[in-house]
């Protein structure tokens, strides 16, 4: 079971989502992230403020959204629906979490965001955790 997380780039809000489902995520379960825009390499001040609570982004590199990718998804989650490319899948229900971009946030900010982020994924594992128990 997959879930997939989106942003435009690729380079922050998803990326950071997908480091913390694969530490939470219940069994069987994966997370991948892509972007409509993928950026050349990870926000810097996101890798700085993931590596503050143990978690290395540095070797991780934006990916394009692909029909793969979405095919896969058992959910697909936006961090943020700004570009229409990133939440307009036909046939595909996109939740939308509606985080703010971190990109040239001070780091304050990012660390809110990152925090944010962090319990949505939490309550999402939970969730789905939830679902599996109601399914036996």
């Amino acid at each position: 079971m997959t879930v997939l997380f989106l942003c435009r780039q690729n380079a922050g809000r998803s990326q950071m989502a997908q480091a913390f489902f694969e530490r939470v995520a219940p069994r069987g379960w994966v997370g991948v992230s892509g972007g409509s825009s993928p950026a050349a390499a990870i926000h810097p001040i996101v890798v700085d403020v993931m590596r503050e609570i143990g978690i290395d982004l540095s070797g991780r590199l934006p990916r394009k959204v692909d029909a793969p990718m979405l095919a896969q998804a058992d959910r697909v989650i936006s961090m943020g629906c700004d570009d229409p490319a990133v939440c307009d899948y036909p046939g595909r229900k996109v939740e939308d979490w509606s985080i703010e971009d971190p990109s040239a946030k001070p780091v304050e900010r990012v660390r809110e965001i990152r925090d944010e982020i962090r319990a949505r994924v939490e309550s999402l594992a939970a969730g789905l955790s939830r679902e599996e128990e109601a399914a036996r």
